[in-house]
């Protein structure tokens, strides 16, 4: 025989590569050559010419191997004898080689059938040469293709698509846009030598080999193209080809080959081209330096995507440009004209949402590009396609994990887009076929929408069933400093709007409260409109990590006339015309006519919305109301310091919900009914009737286990039918909670019937609960009987299809009608089948979306027709298409296309039909939500433990509070500070007791904790709830305000002494007789004189004037003073038991009456472990501190006056003389909020009382 030989030379090795030595990489690379070589012929010359295949010239050796794999590698090996006589061979390029996927190599081997001989075998030199070869498969640092199987409906037992047929079609070069799975490639992450490219001769010529065409597959969901090309050989495309080409290979068919076996080695006599090659004198080859994949992706892309690297907005602002607009994109004409089809759609899209995280839906995936694909990468590790489709890169999702990933971009404070497609593959040619048109090569995509942290509405990504909001708010400063505030809220969870305007004091006193009630997550204002305090404010009482988006005057941020024309032509209403208002919200044309900085606010969001696509399905739903932030007729009203102070929603220390009054009491069942609780909560009671009502309520459960049983049972089955009411308004929400909102309210309709039965009547229920019961409107049984058999609930709530019952929908049954004929007809064949060709294991299998393939065994496959088109085979059998099948799955595949569409249009339509009751159905969730809460609030009384009492209700204009043993109720036993037990305290405040309790003690010895529970069980008991007390009496408080610690406020510029006195300001213009007020620590922020001055002045205005009920804590000892005769204030003290000698100090927590006689700061500092010597030096500062500021009040008091008459009652006897008894403006009452008969009364006892004292 003689000698065959050819070089195929190869990129130089990098140092940083390293040679392969592993047998089975070399055994793999060895079958390439193997593939090649022929059959010995019967004359020497033809087998000479015809046996052109890879080898090395005879003159090569092991030691040139050896060097060239680290320096110029040339792979190069000998196949055959060594005393062949040499000829000139025909040179195989190295495109056609690499386009061969090592994957495939064995069983194309397999096909050509060419026995090697051990002559042929390689030394080991040669196989130490192969090992080196770049298209080595097992490379020790290649990367695996990651395929998302999670969604793949192919049989596990299908081992390969069967590549053995011998016709293949012809791979074409295609803008890939089809439903096909994400396969990143190997990225930057690739250590082959990347120097190869495939072009497209090679492919040709490999589809030669294969003796065939390939077919391309433009649903390329299982490229077969993905088992014959190596990752790194896919991401390399001759500068010949388009960029953004990608090649798809169909999975399916192949048809059975009718050649013999016999005739396969004849295929490669397509390769038998001849050569000027020259076996004794090669020609030299010199090493050139190529680039990887991924440098020419990246050379190919900085002249495609330049703009990107100097970001500019659509207005070609820089980024550093004040006015840049970071949601927009330039990009140049030049580049839009070298975009591909699918480019464009991209970019025209991105171009509008440069600061969201864009997902673009391909197939059964979202993918993200360039800027957001390196954003996934670095946040989340997604994996990175660095040469991936349309010349970007990718990173993907299974389309089942969007909502996961999506509220991850949202909780790390990014927006999400979401960008669907609006028509599948198949739907697309029917659709392109039925209308003529030619057929373009992009699915059309839209902007479904776009998602944040504050307007977020699909279930699956709320992860708090509390209210979450998003604020629009405009303001308008007076020439006096006072504010309008107009704002707009929206719940977009479940649609509810609600709109206030309101006046405000330059503290912007109002818009705390309001802030700190509904703690919004997103907040939209117009640039330059709110003033510096009021930004503040906002930011500082937000939720954590909220967003914060400025809209453009007017053009985005619309004024009031804008607004109005755009709701107008929005058609957002039923109306006759533009001018037909009548079904609009009633709160909405209010504010469209006399609330125009409201109105404006309401602007904003609108805007706002219809940004993110979300403007239909919420402004539509009409759920659109006014917001009062106090109620102050008939709630208690508790503002944003008192909230933030008493720990109501959110605690001090890490400003979660641990130990709030929240947490304790919200023991709702159903996700509206905490909502609606938080609600309550805001806004406790005012009027005793209704007080009482809750009360009877919660007594009636306590005292009737099987009421609260059937009540809860009955809740526990109910979901968040608020959101979900929403959710079937906008028309999105899946069938088979569509089903679950049905029977959740057959299921409320039941527990009426059931109560009925019970208690005979719905009026007998305790307290409360029967006006609830009675709200829920008395349509809802018939209305809910329309829907009980309008559709298979089972069928619904199990597999999620809307299967109306018979004769209901007339298109319906009769898509159905056909596709089960079309079955029928495929199952008469199969049987068919069956008989014909002998055999029962003949059946039908799905596989991915090839459907009703026939499956047949390999003891049948002889009688098998020719005509048949392989799809795919295993080590058992075969699957095929028989004409036959294959039209009539065609048939079927468009019949369930359009009974898609039918059953999309059905599900609308009953959506809409259901919609008409919306009224109807809130008013019950709204009903059945106030039962929760009471439900709740029984909890709660029960949880308390003893003593725990109903409290008893006082109705007088005058406040009062008495609580026996009173404790916290937010206790809990063992906790941080390791206390098991609460030491209870009596506390009597008005009524026949001193209005004011002048509170002393030691540091850490309990005060605060004294406030802070009185007023918190002022809230539990105008809540409807109990209170741990033995016993508690009390008028209702129309306001509880605080005044606690020395915190200063960084965020609002706000100093620790401009903290207290603005909260001071805000009691001494707020408070009633009918209040309860705390002030702690005032004065502690200034100089101790200054500090002084001011508590003393301020308490003596609230006792003499305002007449609140409260307590006023301090560590000014001498305070207490100018008061010992003052009717309205008692002096009260923690007890304490204190060692002088070794400075322990031991805690009674105890209330007393008397003054404290000390701070006692050098025992606690003692107990603190400060070192005993400065203590010491401590302790001797402060006693000649204490001594002199004694001497110096003392003589003060001497010169002021000589019988040491208070300032308070020198200043009232000197404004009384000169203004006489009145609030007005120089008057003794000046600022007081309330100075009727009765108060003037008590301010001349107090005077009265006073004088008589000295």
């Amino acid at each position: 025989m003689s000698e065959i030989a050819a070089t195929t030379p190869v990129k130089p090795k990098t140092n940083n590569k390293k040679a392969f030595t592993d047998s089975s990489d070399k055994r793999k690379q060895a079958s390439i050559f193997n593939f090649f070589a022929k059959k010995k012929p019967a004359n020497k010359s033809s087998t000479t010419s015809a046996s052109a295949a890879v080898a090395s010239p005879p003159n090569s050796s092991t030691k040139n191997l050896d060097a060239k794999n680290t320096a110029d590698t040339s792979l190069s090996s000998t196949i055959g004898k060594k005393n062949v006589t040499k000829q000139p061979q025909p040179s195989l390029k190295k495109e056609s080689i690499v386009a061969k996927s090592i994957n495939g190599i064995e069983e194309l081997e397999s096909h050509l059938e060419t026995p090697v001989s051990s002559s042929q075998e390689k030394s080991d030199d040669d196989q130490e040469g192969l090992a080196s070869s770049p298209l080595s498969r097992n490379h020790p640092t290649a990367r695996r293709k990651v395929n998302y199987s999670e969604l793949s409906d192919d049989d596990e037992e299908e081992e390969e698509i069967n590549f053995r047929s011998k016709k293949r079609k012809q791979a074409k070069v295609v803008d890939s846009d089809s439903e096909d799975e994400f396969v990143p490639s190997g990225g930057e992450d690739n250590d082959f030598d990347d120097d190869l490219e495939v072009e497209s001769a090679s492919i040709t010529a490999v589809d030669e080999l294969n003796g065939g065409d390939i077919v391309m597959d433009e649903d390329d969901e299982a490229m077969v193209l993905d088992e014959l090309l190596d990752e790194h050989d896919k991401k390399s495309r001759s500068a010949s080809e388009d960029e953004n080409d990608t090649f798809v290979a169909e999975d399916g068919p192949k048809r059975v080959s009718t050649k013999s076996q016999s005739q396969k080695p004849k295929l490669a006599d397509k390769f038998r081209a001849s050569s000027n090659y020259s076996a004794s004198k090669p020609a030299p080859r010199q090493p050139t330096k190529s680039k990887s994949p991924e440098k020419s992706f990246k050379k190919q892309n900085e002249e495609r995507y330049q703009w990107l690297v100097t970001i500019r907005d659509a207005e070609r602002r820089l980024e550093s440009d004040p006015e840049y607009d970071q949601r927009t994109l330039y990009i140049p004409s030049k580049a839009w004209e070298k975009f591909t089809p699918f480019e464009t759609q991209y970019w025209t899209i991105k171009s509008k949402m440069w600061d969201s995280v864009v997902f673009f839906k391909k197939g059964k995936f979202y993918e993200l590009y360039e800027k957001d694909a390196l954003l996934g990468h670095s946040l989340f590790d997604l994996k990175l396609a660095g040469t991936g489709r349309a010349n970007m890169q990718l990173a993907g999702i299974p389309e089942m994990s969007f909502d996961y990933w999506a509220s991850e971009f949202i909780s790390k404070g990014f927006k999400v887009a979401k960008v669907d497609q609006k028509e599948t593959l198949l739907a697309k040619q029917m659709n392109d076929r039925v209308s003529g048109k030619k057929e373009t090569k992009i699915i059309e995509r839209k902007l479904s929408c776009v998602l944040t942290g504050g307007t977020l509405t699909q279930e699956g990504m709320l992860n708090n069933e509390m209210a979450t909001y998003c604020m629009a708010v405009k303001q308008n400063t007076n020439t006096d400093g006072s504010n309008i505030f107009g704002v707009a809220i929206i719940d977009t969870a479940v649609g509810a709007i609600r709109l206030l305007e309101f006046n405000d004091d330059s503290e912007c006193t109002n818009l705390e409260t309001f802030v700190n009630q509904i703690k919004p997550k997103e907040v939209v204002v117009e640039k330059s409109n709110l003033t510096s305090l009021a930004q503040k404010i906002i930011k500082f009482n937000c939720a954590t990590n909220s967003l914060w988006n400025s809209l453009k005057p007017e053009t985005e941020f619309w004024d009031e006339d804008i607004t109005l024309e755009e709701l107008c032509k929005g058609k957002y209403f039923e109306a006759k015309d533009l001018d037909d208002r009548s079904h609009w919200p009633k709160i909405l044309v209010e504010y469209s006519e006399n609330k125009p900085i409201g109105f404006s606010a309401f602007g904003g969001l609108l805007w706002y919305l219809k940004s993110l696509n979300l403007d239909r399905e919420l402004i539509s739903i009409g759920n659109i109301e006014k917001y009062d932030i106090y109620k102050s007729i008939s709630t208690l009203i508790l503002d944003g310091q008192t909230l933030q102070n008493l720990e109501v929603f959110t605690n001090q220390f890490d400003g979660s919900d641990k130990g709030t009054l929240f947490k304790l009491i919200n023991r709702a069942i159903t996700p509206f009914g905490k909502r609606m609780l938080k609600s309550w909560v805001c806004h406790p009671l005012l009027k005793v009737d209704a007080i009482n009502e809750r009360l009877d309520a919660v007594d009636g459960l306590l005292n009737d286990g099987n009421l609260l049983e059937i009540l809860s049972s009955r809740l526990r089955s109910l979901p968040d039918l608020e959101r979900l009411l929403s959710r079937i308004h906008a028309g999105n929400l899946k069938v088979k909670d569509f089903a679950k909102v049905i029977e959740s309210f057959n299921n409320i309709k039941k527990l009426n019937l059931e109560l009925v039965g019970e208690y005979g009547s719905i009026d007998t229920l305790p307290g409360v609960l029967s006006k609830f019961f009675q709200s829920i409107p008395s349509e809802l049984n018939s209305a809910i009987e329309e829907w009980e058999n309008s559709f298979d609930h089972s069928k619904a709530i199990t597999e999620d299809l809307l299967i109306p019952e018979p004769g209901v929908e007339k298109e319906f049954d009769e898509s159905n009608s056909i596709q089960q004929d079309m079955e029928k007809q495929l199952n008469t064949l199969l049987r068919q089948y069956k008989r014909e060709y002998k055999s029962q294991e003949i059946c039908f299998k799905d596989s991915g979306k090839e459907i009703y393939l026939i499956e047949v065994p390999n003891k049948a496959l002889k009688k098998i027709p020719k005509d048949w088109v392989i799809m795919g085979s295993t080590s058992k059998n075969k699957r095929y298409w028989s004409p036959e099948v294959k039209e009539i799955v065609q048939e079927l595949m468009e019949a369930r296309e359009r009974h898609k569409s039918i059953v999309e249009n059905l599900k609308s339509k009953l959506y809409a039909r259901f919609d008409k009751n919306y009224l109807l159905w809130m008013n019950t969730v709204k009903a059945i939500a106030n039962v929760d809460s009471i439900i709740s609030l029984a909890l709660t009384s029960e949880s308390l433990g003893q003593p725990s009492c109903r409290p008893s209700f006082i109705d007088s204009t005058r406040g009062q509070v008495n609580f026996e043993e009173l404790r916290h109720p937010c206790f809990v036993g063992g906790g941080v500070s390791g206390t098991k037990e609460f030491i209870p305290n009596d506390v009597q405040l008005g009524g026949e007791n001193a209005r004011l309790g002048l509170l002393t003690g030691a540091n850490a010895a309990g005060k605060s904790t004294v406030l802070r529970m009185t007023c918190i069980a002022v809230i539990l008991a105008q809540l409807g709830c109990y209170v741990p007390a033995t016993s508690a009496t009390l008028t209702p408080i129309d306001r509880i305000m605080t005044r606690l610690g020395a915190n200063d406020n960084l965020i609002q510029g706000k100093s620790t002494f401009f903290v207290e006195l603005s909260e001071t300001k805000r009691i001494l213009e707020s408070a009633t007789p009918r209040s309860l007020l705390v002030l702690d620590e005032l004065g502690r922020g200034g100089s101790s004189s200054d500090g002084y001055a001011i508590a003393e002045a301020v308490l003596y205005h609230i006792a003499t004037h305002i007449q609140s009920i409260g307590f006023f804590a301090t560590h000014y000892g001498s305070l207490g003073i100018p008061f010992r005769s003052h009717p309205a204030v008692r002096a009260l003290r923690m007890a304490i038991l204190a060692n002088e000698n070794s400075r322990n100090v031991t805690f009674l927590y105890k209330l007393e009456d008397g003054a404290a006689a000390g701070s006692f700061g050098m025992n606690v500092a003692s107990m603190c472990g400060i070192q005993s010597e400065i203590i010491d030096k401590a302790e001797i500062a402060a006693n000649e501190l204490e001594h002199t500021s004694r001497m110096k009040k003392n003589n003060e008091l001497a010169n002021l006056s000589e019988s040491g008459i208070p300032l308070g009652l020198q200043s009232d006897i000197a404004w009384l003389i000169r203004g006489g008894l009145s609030n007005n403006s120089g008057c003794i009452g000046e600022g007081s909020r309330i100075y009727d008969g009765p108060v003037k009364e008590t301010v001349l006892q107090n005077i009265l009382s006073m004088v008589d004292g000295l």
